[in-house]
């Protein structure tokens, strides 16, 4: 008996888990694709991509780094208390 509750709870706690993750593949989907549609990149390959950054100029490419960096840091380092920050204060 005792068994069948554990396995329930795992499986409980699998289903959360792969929750998450579809809603974190799906956040940053659509990151991706209003980033293609606001740079007018037609090509959906990395390689179209990777064009698009070349013909950037430097603003618009450092706003572009800046959303990148946001988007997909750790969170530990959105809170600015990470490896990036302590290196800062040394």
């Amino acid at each position: 008996m005792k068994n069948s509750s554990l396995i329930g709870a795992f499986g409980a706690l699998a289903a959360a888990g792969v929750a998450l993750a579809a809603k974190k593949i799906s956040e940053r989907r659509k990151f991706m694709k209003g980033i293609f549609e606001e740079y007018d990149i037609k090509e959906r390959t990395p390689f179209g991509f990777a064009d698009k950054i070349r013909e950037l100029d430097d603003e618009k490419y450092a706003e572009l780094k800046e959303k990148m960096k946001t988007q997909f840091s750790s969170k530990c380092c959105r809170k600015n208390n990470c490896c990036s920050a302590q290196k800062a204060e040394a």
